[in-house]
C-alpha cells in the first residue's frame, strides 16, 4: 500500500502483502471472504488493511467497519497490531481507548470499532447499524453461524454516488463508485466452529474460486425486480509465505504433540477432528464400517434429542450378542458382547447451522414409523432413551404421550413411538462422554500409551455405519468445554452427541475388563 508521497515525490510503503495469499486476499472481489490456512501467514494484518484501503478515497463517513471476537484479549492484540500500522499513513488516525468506544477515527469521518460478541442474542446491539465492512476474527470460535448470518443484515450503506459528488480543483464533477460491501473473516481450522465454517466455506467451493449466489429481489433504487449475485471465497495462507517468521516460531509448532492441532495449526488442515472431546480416539478406518445385515439374535433399539427450532436427533442402533457377523464378501466381523453399532440416523435440521425443522411430536413420530416401515426393521425396534424432557407436562399433555398415540400411515393403523427415560442422574452427562470414550477407544485396541493390545478384543466397542453422516460431521468433533474439559461445550451444535450419549449410558453400562451388564 503506497501512501504519503514524500519530498522527493517517491512513494513510501508503509505495507506491503506477502506475495501469494495475501495479495490475493487484499485484492479478492468477492463479497464474503474467508482468509484461512496455518498459523503465522499474516492473516491479521491484512484483514486491518482490507478496510484500511478504502480510508481516504472519498467515502468518508459512509465506510465504517467493525471487527468481531469473542474475547477482549483478542480484540487487543487486534489493536495492537493496528496500533503498528495505522499511524505510519500519518493521516490524522486517531484511536479512542475506553471500551465504550475502543475505535480508530479519521478526520475524513471513516471508523473501524472493535467488539466483542459471542451469542445470536448479541445482534440485537447492532440492529439498524450500518457497517459496509465487517470482519470476524478466528470465525472458528463461533460455535454456530447464527450470529455470522444475522451480523448480515448490517452489511449495508446509505451512500449514494449521485449524492456525493467529488468537485475537482478544476471545477469538474466525478463520483465515486457504489460503496464496498465487504465481509472478511479470518480462521485457523479447529474450534468450536470448525463444523459449520467447514461447510460454509470450504465443501462449498474449491480454494480461491469465487461462489456465486442468485437471488431475485427488489430493487428500491430503480423500483424493479432484478437478479442480485453475491459472491463468497475462501482462500489459504501459509507460514512458508511470511518471510518475517522466525524459525522457532515453526519449531514451536512443530512441537505440538496434538496430532490434530498440529494438523491443523502447521498445516492448515480441515480434515480433522477439532480440539474436542474425541479427537485422540476417533479414527473413521476403524470405526466407521459398511452396513450389514442385522443378525436376528441381536437387538435393534433407538435413542432420541428432543428439538423444534434446534435439530432434533433420532439414532437408530443394533447391539450384539457376541456373535459374529459374516459381511457379503465373506469376510467375518468378529464382535464382543454389548458391541453398539449405529446403522441409522434421522437428524432433524432445515440445513442451516444448528436450526430445526419444527416438526410437530406427532409428524416427527410419523417420520420415524415411516423409516422404520422402509428399512424393514420396525417390527424389531424396542423402545430405547430420549431426553427425559418430552415427558414434561403442558397443558396436561407431554412430547411422549404425543409419539405415543397410534398412527395411521397408508390406511394402515400402528402403534405409536415409545420410549424410555434416559439416564439423568447426577454427573451422568461426563460420565456419558467418558463411557462413549470408553467405547471408542476398545475398537482400537490399543493400551494407554497406544500401543496395540495382544489376543481378541475383550471389551464392547462403538461402530458407526458409512451411512451416518450426520455422525461424521459432529460428533467426532464434539469440542470440550474451555472451563471444564470433561465435558462438552454446551454452545456447540452437541443434540446428536447428546442421543448418542443416552444410548450409551442405558444399554452399555459395563465394568471390568470383558464383563458386560445392562443388555
Amino acid at each position: 500500500m503506497e501512501l504519503n508521497r514524500q519530498p522527493d515525490n517517491m512513494p513510501r510503503v508503509v505495507w506491503k502483502p506477502h506475495p501469494g495469499s495475501q495479495t490475493l486476499a487484499l485484492s479478492c472481489p468477492a463479497d464474503i471472504i474467508l482468509y484461512h490456512g496455518t498459523r503465522g501467514p499474516g492473516k491479521t494484518d491484512c484483514q486491518l488493511m482490507r478496510f484500511r484501503k478504502n480510508v481516504g478515497v472519498g467515502y468518508g463517513k459512509f465506510w465504517k467497519g467493525i471487527i468481531f471476537d469473542r474475547e477482549y484479549k483478542n480484540l487487543d492484540d487486534l489493536v495492537t497490531k493496528s496500533q503498528r500500522w495505522f499511524p505510519e499513513f500519518k493521516d490524522g488516525a486517531k484511536f479512542l481507548s475506553s471500551k465504550s468506544d475502543y475505535k480508530w477515527v479519521w478526520p475524513t469521518g471513516e471508523e473501524l470499532l472493535f467488539r466483542v460478541a459471542c451469542k445470536e442474542k448479541d445482534y440485537w446491539s447492532y440492529h439498524g447499524h450500518e457497517y459496509p465492512f465487517i470482519g470476524w476474527n478466528e470465525l472458528t470460535k463461533y460455535p454456530d453461524g447464527r450470529l455470522f448470518e444475522a451480523m448480515m443484515s448490517c452489511n449495508r450503506s446509505s451512500f449514494l454516488p449521485e449524492d456525493n459528488p467529488i468537485i475537482n480543483p478544476d471545477g469538474t464533477v466525478t463520483y465515486l463508485p457504489d460503496i464496498p460491501l465487504e465481509v472478511f473473516a479470518t480462521s485457523n481450522p479447529f474450534g468450536a466452529g470448525h463444523n459449520w465454517v467447514k461447510k460454509r466455506f470450504i465443501d462449498a467451493a474449491p480454494m480461491g474460486k469465487i461462489l456465486r449466489k442468485t437471488t431475485r429481489v427488489f430493487n428500491p433504487r430503480t423500483q424493479k425486480e432484478e437478479d442480485v449475485v453475491t459472491t463468497q471465497c475462501h482462500i489459504f495462507g501459509s507460514y512458508r509465505e511470511n518471510k518475517n517468521l522466525s524459525p522457532k516460531y515453526i519449531a514451536e509448532l512443530m512441537s505440538i504433540t496434538d496430532p490434530n492441532k498440529r494438523a491443523a495449526w502447521l498445516g492448515g488442515s480441515w480434515d480433522i477432528t477439532s480440539g474436542g472431546m474425541f479427537d485422540d480416539l476417533w479414527r473413521s478406518t476403524v470405526h466407521k464400517i459398511r452396513p450389514f445385515p442385522i443378525p436376528s439374535s441381536w437387538k435393534i433399539t433407538r435413542s432420541f434429542d428432543w428439538g423444534s427450532s434446534k435439530p432434533f436427533s433420532v439414532g437408530w442402533w443394533a447391539i450384539s450378542d457376541g456373535s459374529d457377523v459374516i459381511r457379503e464378501d465373506g469376510t467375518t466381523f468378529s464382535t464382543v458382547r454389548g458391541d453398539l453399532f449405529r446403522i441409522n440416523e434421522w437428524y432433524g435440521t432445515n440445513g442451516k447451522t444448528n436450526e430445526g425443522l419444527h416438526l410437530l411430536d406427532s409428524e416427527i413420530a410419523s417420520g420415524i414409523l415411516e423409516r422404520e416401515l422402509a428399512w424393514g426393521i420396525h417390527d424389531r425396534v424396542v423402545p430405547g432413551p430420549a431426553d427425559n424432557s418430552i415427558w414434561d407436562l403442558e397443558n396436561n399433555n407431554s412430547t411422549a404421550a404425543t409419539m405415543a398415540k397410534k398412527i395411521r400411515l397408508n390406511g394402515k393403523l400402528y402403534n405409536g413411538i415409545h420410549w424410555k427415560r434416559s439416564d439423568k442422574s447426577a454427573g451422568s452427562r461426563k460420565r456419558g462422554w467418558q463411557k462413549m470414550r470408553e467405547f471408542l477407544k476398545a475398537a482400537l485396541r490399543e493400551d494407554a500409551n497406544g500401543k496395540p493390545l495382544p489376543g481378541p478384543r475383550e471389551n464392547p466397542a462403538m461402530y458407526v455405519f458409512d451411512n451416518c453422516n450426520y455422525f461424521f460431521e459432529l460428533v467426532p468433533s464434539l469440542p470440550r468445554d474451555e472451563v471444564d474439559q470433561d465435558d462438552v461445550d454446551t454452545e456447540c451444535e452437541d443434540h446428536m452427541g447428546d442421543e448418542v450419549r443416552y444410548m450409551v449410558l442405558d444399554q452399555a453400562v459395563y465394568t471390568g475388563v470383558g464383563k458386560t451388564i445392562g443388555i
